[in-house]
């Protein structure tokens, strides 16, 4: 028989102490980047969805996105979406234009104020992120990634 089909299906109950000990450090690290990258955007002067929201308009990679394209990128409702871009215009971090090919579609780019601040956020999310991976990886190493 193969070896690949005398193993056993690895089960949750499976895992090794030092596995429970890394998965628990992984979730650690985790709530500690998010803590970090909230406060970044409130320090901003930005919620942390307003920030989220304009790294999915300046991250898409088919153009200005419209309200479904955000609100499949940010996992939320149509309607959410449509709260939190109207709130975003009022804060003037992002305008709403029509698409050229299709006048029925609006798309949402960022407005200076809006590219100014996700500019200085993702800067500092980057410093960040190379830490968190310096973190990361031992744990990964841990897990057999």
């Amino acid at each position: 028989m193969a070896e690949s089909t005398r193993r056993r299906p690895t089960t949750p109950g499976a895992l090794t102490d030092a596995e429970y000990h890394a998965l628990a450090r992984f979730r650690f690290a985790l709530r500690v980047f998010l803590r970090f990258s909230k406060d970044a955007a409130r320090g901003a002067g930005v919620t942390p969805d307003q920030h989220q929201l304009l790294l999915a308009i300046r991250g898409s990679d088919s153009g200005p996105p419209t309200v479904s394209d955000l609100a499949e990128s940010l996992q939320i409702r149509h309607h959410s979406a449509v709260e939190l871009i109207d709130r975003a215009v009022d804060a003037d971090l992002l305008a709403r234009t029509t698409d050229p090919d299709d006048a029925r579609l609006r798309r949402l780019v960022l407005t200076s104020r809006g590219a100014d601040i996700l500019e200085g956020l993702s800067a500092v999310h980057r410093d960040e992120l190379r830490r968190f991976h310096n973190d990361l990886d031992p744990i990964l190493t841990e897990l057999g990634g």
